[in-house]
């Protein structure tokens, strides 16, 4: 299977099962986005398993 036909399947897969994909992150710009984004990554499982 080719690159291109592997994409297509992975898309249509999501387009199908994920149709309107959210995001809990919360932003106005692109800019915003990508700090959110890098800040989200760097809080870890283990941080999270604390707060529960």
């Amino acid at each position: 299977m080719k690159r291109a036909e592997k994409y297509k399947q992975v898309t249509d897969y999501f387009l199908t099962h994920a149709p309107t994909a959210e995001t809990e992150l919360l932003f106005d710009n692109p800019y915003q986005l990508l700090v959110a984004v890098v800040l989200s990554a760097q809080c870890t499982d283990k941080v999270y398993r604390q707060t529960r």
